[in-house]
């Protein structure tokens, strides 16, 4: 830690006035304060400042670029003069404990309060993608874990709960969640997605924020727009889609998450669109995000996107143009810490920038900050961040969140009967348990975690719990503490990372020898190279890492010999193709990762001590090339035998998932046979239990539009809600279904609705869907110019 107080800048007269009377509306306190303001004031607020402590230990980056882009960076205490707008991961770049980094939050903040005269704090942010990004604390299930729980109330309290130990510790803003939709899971950051849905993406993103901001802290949507689909599926990769694409997949789950969710915060992307790069466009900043969908909130800017304006997209001649075009467009805070925008002021003098633009940007934050209550304190007094240093950032309730929803992303992808295998079945019998990730914990997180974030760049036992900092028990503790009474063998049998074979051939001795194999493989999070899968860890194909494929494959050929049943337990980050392993395994398994108490949720799964609820947020493919590959397509983007001798179909489509029980979907009733090009239809689902065990299914709604003036998807989901059934119990489902459901961004550019055919189909998944029924729009195209409706609301009787 460093020592603050030995760096402070100089302490300045302190300026009261409205801004700091409580009674007063938070515009006239914004400006009144604004109107105060010098120049140079005004700008400190566009500003952040990253504490880059250094560690000899430590090794690697934190952050795309870090010790290229930190070379201009300004000492703290020449930083805060006149003030400073954010401070960047003051618990999230090292492991501190919560009272050094108070320490350290509180002795940076009473600085910049002394260093300005109105005595503004900064806002402190940090990540939050799987919890708080923070030493020893709670790593819950990764976003695309989340996709798999089909499950929004669940994710509000989750995200709850993590906005609530933020605040507790001093941060007011949250770097998540990711609105991504995959477009090709050869990207890295496929794990920091919610799916390829974006229905799917809005409705579990936007109930993240509700439950982030509930608990006092700004959610920041991210990445905004279209980082996921970049070419090749590399990373800060051009995307070259077109404005249809954009708006009717990319942008939707944005517009929930600010239209229904009231977001506070948004980052851009670092990728450009068809050349044109988010951080310096005002189409994206200002068009769509404020003057279309009414946002109120700040724009911040990804790590060093303004600077790459510059060195990386070559739109700009230098840092100053670069910041003028960003801050022009609509990016309000240059993070993680100032650079080019420090050029700001002096840019207004020379009559390069309208003053009016800063502070359309200064009023947006310190609007934030006063609703915050950043400046309430009045003469005399001062303001400081609220902090319990006795909060446990890993509490036995969050631990049981956390279980809850790692319990709920386990998706069943086959099982031929062999599962699930009670306890007492297995007493008595040799279980072998193979694959290296079956030992591995850090294989249960994502990139953003902190034990793979931050503790992964340490030598290996310099923090507790095996160098991850919490309690997290493997999949193989997990299953010897659940099988005590079988006998547990273990072979990791081929590595994650490196392909090296020499462990297979015992793997498979034991597997021959055994009575039920378990099988895990998948994916060890990364950075930039160092993983399988994470920010800059992209790959050339959908193959299983390293030489797990060869590990199924031989483990498999041994169970054919010997009899024994093999359970494909994969642990990742992204879809792995399974074809040619899948059809041999007795059950297959699907964890994306699952966070601290993935393995036991993994060995309650495997038991029967609960039921297979997940769902794939994301298909499952066949073969590991052929990609981009996904169901939102045209015809042409389907199967086309006889055109193509390549087939997309997946091997496990979308919205696949089984349970241990079966579920009939026995009628598909619609409440009108027509309705008008703005009316409102029902569409009632029965389903029924006809299994011996309880079930959670996820009845899922899809639509087609078979005649349009452009080629639309075959398939969409309208709507999804969750069905309790015990055994024997048949329920109905019921979606309210608005026209702006069906409308899309027609030949002319404009989001329209149009009369004619829709087609409606209910079933478990987009592969499966047994029930059919038609509705006719009547009237004229409707033109959707302002708010639509963008949820299918449902109801369970």
């Amino acid at each position: 830690m460093s020592d603050v107080t030995t760096q402070n800048a100089p302490a300045v007269d302190r300026v009261t006035g409205p801004w700091n009377d409580v009674s007063l509306p938070v515009a006239e306190r914004v400006e009144a304060l604004l109107a105060q303001m010098t120049l140079e004031e005004k700008v400190s607020q566009l500003g952040s400042h990253w504490e880059m402590r250094e560690d000899t230990e430590a090794q690697g980056e934190v952050a795309p670029m870090e010790d290229a882009m930190s070379a201009g960076k300004l000492p703290f205490a020449q930083e805060i003069v006149d003030g400073e707008g954010q401070l960047t991961r003051t618990y999230g770049t090292v492991a501190v404990s919560v009272a050094d980094g108070a320490k350290d939050l509180r002795e940076r903040q009473a600085a910049i309060i002394s260093a300005n005269r109105f005595g503004i704090p900064a806002l402190a942010h940090e990540e939050c993608l799987t919890g708080f990004t923070a030493y020893q604390a709670t790593v819950y299930p990764t976003s695309l874990a989340w996709g798999a729980t089909f499950d929004p109330e669940l994710i509000e309290e989750m995200a709850a709960a993590i906005g609530r130990d933020m605040a507790a510790v001093g941060a007011q803003q949250g770097l998540s969640p990711v609105l991504d939709v995959v477009r090709d899971a050869r990207w890295g950051r496929v794990e920091e997605t919610i799916g390829e849905d974006p229905y799917v993406v809005g409705t579990l993103g936007t109930a993240y924020v509700k439950g982030l901001q509930s608990g006092g802290v700004i959610a920041t949507l991210k990445h905004f727009a279209g980082y996921a689909a970049s070419r090749a599926a590399r990373n800060h990769a051009p995307v070259h889609i077109g404005r249809r694409e954009l708006e009717d997949l990319i942008l939707a789950p944005f517009e929930m998450a600010v239209r229904e969710g009231r977001v506070g915060s948004v980052m851009n992307s670092y990728a450009d669109i068809d050349g044109e790069a988010p951080a310096a466009s005002p189409w994206l900043l200002t068009e769509v995000l404020r003057d279309r969908w009414g946002f109120t909130g700040t724009v911040v800017a990804d790590y060093w996107s303004v600077a790459f304006l510059e060195r990386m997209h070559r739109v700009a001649e230098d840092q100053a143009e670069a910041a003028r075009l960003a801050v022009t467009a609509g990016l309000d805070v240059e993070l993680p810490h100032t650079g080019g925008y420090r050029t700001l002021a002096q840019q207004v003098r020379d009559g390069h920038l309208e003053e009016a633009v800063i502070d359309r940007s200064v009023r947006r934050v310190l609007r934030q900050k006063v609703q915050l209550g950043m400046l309430d304190a009045g003469e005399g007094e001062s303001w400081e961040p609220q902090i319990d240093e006795a909060v446990d950032l890993d509490s036995a309730a969050n631990r049981a969140l956390a279980r809850r929803v790692a319990a709920r992303s386990l998706v069943l992808l086959k099982n031929d009967g062999v599962l699930p295998a009670p306890a007492e079945a297995l007493a008595g019998k040799r279980v072998a348990v193979i694959g290296a990730s079956a030992d591995e914990p850090r294989t249960m997180m994502g990139c953003y975690s902190f034990p793979n974030h931050v503790l992964a760049k340490y030598p290996a036992g310099t923090f507790p719990h095996q160098g991850i900092g919490v309690p997290m028990p493997s999949i193989l503790t997990a299953l010897r503490e659940t099988y005590d009474g079988a006998e547990i063998t273990y072979s990791p049998g081929a590595p994650i990372v490196e392909h090296d074979t020499s462990g297979i051939a015992d793997a498979a001795e034991q597997a021959a020898a055994a009575d039920l194999a378990v099988v895990t493989v998948g994916d060890l999070a990364g950075m930039f190279g160092a993983g399988t899968s994470g920010e800059g860890c992209d790959v050339e194909d959908l193959r299983l890492p390293g030489a797990q494929q060869e590990l199924v494959e031989a483990v498999l050929e041994a169970g054919e010999r010997s009899g024994t049943p093999v359970v494909l337990v994969v642990v990742s980050g992204r879809p792995y193709a399974l074809g040619g392993l899948a059809e041999r395994c007795a059950a297959v398994v699907q964890a994306f990762f699952p966070g601290e108490e993935g393995g036991p949720a993994l060995a309650s799964l495997l038991s029967g001590e609960i039921e297979p609820v997940g769902r794939l947020p994301i298909g499952v493919p066949v073969h590991p090339g052929g990609q981009p590959a996904g169901y939102l397509a045209a015809p042409l983007g389907q199967n086309s035998q006889g055109v193509s001798n390549l087939d997309p179909t997946p091997l496990y489509p979308f919205g696949h998932g089984l349970s241990y029980s079966r579920v009939e979907y026995r009628g598909l009733r619609l409440s009108a046979e027509e309705i008008a090009v703005d009316g409102t239809v029902e569409a009632t689902v029965t389903v029924a239990n006809t299994g011996d065990r309880p079930v959670d299914e996820v009845v899922q709604l899809y639509f087609g539009d078979p005649v349009a003036q452009v080629a639309r998807p075959v398939r969409q989901l309208l709507g999804y809600a969750r069905a309790v059934l015990q055994p024997g119990e048949t329920r109905e489902v019921s979606f309210q279904v608005h026209a702006d459901r069906f409308s899309f961004t027609g030949v002319e550019l404009r989001r329209i609705v149009e009369p004619g055919r829709i087609d409606f189909w209910a079933g478990p998944s987009v592969g499966d869907l047994p029930l059919e029924a038609t509705v006719r729009l009547s009237g004229e195209i409707r033109e959707i110019t302002g708010a639509r409706v963008l949820t299918t609301p449902a109801s369970v009787s």
